[in-house]
């Protein structure tokens, strides 16, 4: 998620422990014939047999959970159904987890205190369509402040904005220059305003007509009506919209993505062994094609990268 869409400490060592260590590997002498299972959070004994496991911060696999914030609020990507996070993201988070043989447990938090919750520790990493960007990475802000410390992302999605059209596209719109000399509807105060008033200076004296409105919801029902021959959105929820309204007989995307940017599990800087951890499970469920079926699920595969990145984003 953009800025401006609508929506969305190193550790000491001391002389004691230094003692601890020689107790804890005078302890693995000991026990290394013996039992070589984990012991879960219950005291069962469990071996983790996933494939990635082992890559894991130690203090993840012995959690079995790799906490997560989002900003529960922006479907197809995130949001709650029953009471329950659910989405693509959280479905990319399941794939993750098989990989690396722990859940991923995602809690709701507003999506401006997502960055912080990674700085207090409060979370491992973050998960909600976060555009992965320089001033994100260095830790700035929108005027070039230095505001923190930076975060590492994991690219694992790709998204622009795309045209929302009536179904069957009957104008044939497939880009922002087909707009030229027609009336497009959307919501007021958003880029995508911004977008179509610039597309506007573009057409010159093809007028181009906006009609600004005070929810989507409302320039969408102009397009359906044919009042008005798009709208605009992210893709992913463009595409959700097309899916899902009037059981997908409403709408269809029109044309490919522009503007497009990537998304990325955030996680902290100081924490490269999550961060290379999930960089490999991403890999992995790419080449497994369980990347690919989360993504056709919710009609968002053209958003698909083809390999993990780390800090790709400009």
């Amino acid at each position: 998620m953009t800025a401006s869409t609508t929506r969305r400490t190193t550790a000491t060592r001391s002389r004691i422990a230094a003692v601890g260590a020689i107790a804890v590997a005078g302890a693995l002498v000991l026990t290394g014939c013996g039992d070589q299972t984990k012991k879960n959070d219950g005291g069962s004994s469990k071996t983790n047999s996933a494939p990635l496991f082992s890559a894991l911060p130690k203090k993840i696999q012995d959690a079995g959970v790799v906490k997560v914030g989002t900003d529960a609020a922006y479907a197809p990507m995130e949001f709650t159904e029953g009471g329950k996070i659910v989405g693509v993201d959280p479905d990319i988070a399941d794939a993750l987890g098989k990989q690396l043989g722990v859940k991923f447990e995602f809690t709701a938090g507003a999506f401006d205190g997502l960055i912080t919750s990674i700085y207090t520790g409060r979370q491992d990493a973050i998960m909600s369509s976060v555009t992965d960007n320089e001033k994100r990475q260095k830790g700035l802000d929108d005027s070039g402040k230095q505001i923190g410390k930076g975060i590492d992302f994991v690219d694992y999605f790709s998204s622009g904005v795309s045209l929302l059209v009536k179904k069957g596209n009957p104008e044939g719109i497939k880009s922002l220059d087909d707009l030229c000399g027609k009336t497009v509807a959307v919501q007021r105060g958003t880029i995508y305003e911004d977008t179509f008033k610039a597309q506007a200076t573009k057409c010159g004296d093809k007028k181009l007509t906006i009609e600004a409105f005070d929810t989507d919801a409302e320039a969408q029902t102009r397009v359906k009506a044919g009042g008005a021959v798009a709208d605009l959105n992210d893709f992913p929820v463009a595409a959700y919209i097309a899916k899902t309204s009037g059981g997908g007989n409403d709408f269809e995307v029109g044309g490919a993505q522009s503007d497009v940017g990537l998304f990325g599990i955030g996680v902290s800087k100081e924490n490269t062994q999550l961060r290379d951890a999930l960089k490999q499970a991403l890999d992995a469920i790419i080449k497994d094609g369980s990347y690919a079926k989360v993504l056709e699920k919710w009609n968002v595969k053209d958003s698909a990268v083809t390999a993990a990145t780390v800090n790709a984003g400009k």
